[in-house]
């Protein structure tokens, strides 16, 4: 077992889920280019048909392509298993398609002023954070279609990017390693886990 998949094994038991190995459009970029819950998952155009077929084989989730000229799909939308929120810039087939393979409820929205919701906002099933500077009218909103408290916070040291320094399902979390005590338990208190 090499130094690389020794990691994966030993993070898929911290989180408690089995280890699915895959690319997306021919890069390790999983957490950037898709996106998915436990009902779905989103692969931008750029994957190919085998990488489907097998996030289709591995996951057993309902698998789907994202027909958009967007293709950082972890960047652009933030989901649980309750809802979405997705950038602004996607035109009205692709939040129904997003729906669908997600089976969530969709909304559009900046997360503190940035199009990039999915870098701004990361939930699970027991509660979510956003970007310090997101408005409680946003965080009311948010809260409302994804079914959980969210709370403005920041990871590794001060990044208020959320997304970028985080693994996270409904059992367990992973941070980047500047990630301060304050913020760990601020991550605790938000997300239950």
């Amino acid at each position: 077992m090499g130094y690389t998949r020794a990691r994966g094994e030993k993070l898929g038991e911290h989180l408690g889920v089995s280890v699915v190995y895959a690319s997306v459009a021919n890069t390790r970029l999983l957490g950037t280019l898709m996106v998915f819950n436990n009902h779905g998952l989103l692969l931008p155009v750029t994957a190919s048909e085998d990488e489907y077929e097998h996030m289709k084989k591995a996951t057993g989730l309902n698998v789907g392509f994202l027909d958009s000229k967007y293709t950082a799909l972890g960047n652009l939308i933030c989901a649980n298993d309750r809802g979405a929120i997705i950038s602004p810039g996607f035109p009205q087939e692709c939040v129904r398609v997003i729906g669908d393979v997600l089976d969530v409820e969709v909304i559009r929205g900046k997360v503190a002023g940035y199009h990039q919701a999915g870098s701004m906002a990361v939930a699970n099933m027991h509660g979510g954070i956003v970007h310090p500077e997101t408005d409680e009218d946003d965080i009311s909103r948010f809260s409302s279609v994804l079914g959980v408290s969210m709370e403005q916070a920041t990871i590794n040291g001060g990044v208020p990017f959320v997304s970028s320094g985080i693994l996270l399902n409904n059992k367990a979390a992973v941070t980047g390693s500047f990630t301060s005590g304050p913020e760990i338990m601020m991550l605790t208190r938000a997300f239950g886990v």
